[in-house]
């Protein structure tokens, strides 16, 4: 629990992966600030739980990703929550109406969707870095998480708008990385195969991709959202501090078989 008290800031963490991040951060004694985008209600609500639960502190703050000049003043609230920042986790993502044009084959593909997914993702991962790095140097250092995708590194029926898009945040994290390094802040990526998750569950193919992931996976199964989380917070603690400018591929061994 050497991270306890210490403040984690989560974008888009009221379902899914997001949620599993912020509920292992919490459960490990962290505070938590996390950002929904229409869900308020339930936000305010995960708040309450995970406060209540594990004694920490927890508020949700609403964000859209697709409007990034919208990271400077949440950070500004958060600043009037909470008296520092250790930790940033880049994990809002977008799908539906968004990302039409974005998501499909390839003769398919078109500048507004594409153009959607990389604000959402590499846009979204520089601004919110960059303001909580500012808040990192103030406190020692601390450690930045990007979410990834193994559709970059294997082809993926309908991917390659967001698979594209995940290849060039690992590589701006590692740009991050080398830059950050003399303030003392990590940068890594988790790179996750498919998880179960309601995003997932958005594709056309869901059932598809479930079944070949199985399939393919050395363990047999697929992945689940505390996957994932257990690795993003691995790389926030002090067991980690030689890594930095990685990605750590978190994918029941989907991809080398």
């Amino acid at each position: 629990m050497s991270n306890r008290g210490k403040v984690v800031v989560i974008t888009g963490a009221t379902k899914g992966i997001g949620a599993a991040i912020a509920r292992k951060f919490a459960s490990e004694g962290v505070n938590v600030a996390f950002t929904y985008n229409s869900s308020k209600e339930k936000a305010e609500a995960l708040a309450v739980e995970w406060s209540e639960e594990f004694g920490i502190k927890a508020v949700a703050y609403p964000l859209n990703i697709l409007e990034p000049d919208e990271f400077k003043p949440l950070f500004g609230a958060i600043d009037q929550d909470f008296d520092r920042v250790d930790f940033f986790v880049s994990n809002a993502m977008i799908y539906g109406r968004p990302v039409v044009g974005g998501y499909g084959k390839f003769m398919r593909l078109k500048p507004r969707g594409l153009n959607n997914i990389y604000t959402a993702t590499v846009n979204a991962f520089v601004v919110g870095s960059q303001e909580a790095a500012k808040r990192m140097e103030k406190v020692g250092g601390g450690a930045i998480v990007t979410m990834s995708s193994t559709g970059n590194l294997i082809y993926i029926d309908n991917y390659a708008g967001h698979g594209t898009n995940k290849a060039a945040v690992e590589a701006m994290s590692r740009y991050a990385a080398v830059e950050l390094g003399e303030l003392n802040i990590r940068v890594n990526a988790v790179s996750g195969g498919p998880i179960d998750t309601d995003a997932l569950k958005a594709f056309v193919n869901y059932e598809e991709v479930k079944a070949e992931t199985i399939a393919r996976s050395a363990v047999n199964r697929m992945g689940q959202p505390q996957d994932i989380a257990g690795a993003v917070y691995f790389l926030c603690t002090d067991e980690a501090s030689w890594i930095t400018g990685q990605t750590i591929v978190v994918d029941g061994g989907t991809t080398f078989r």
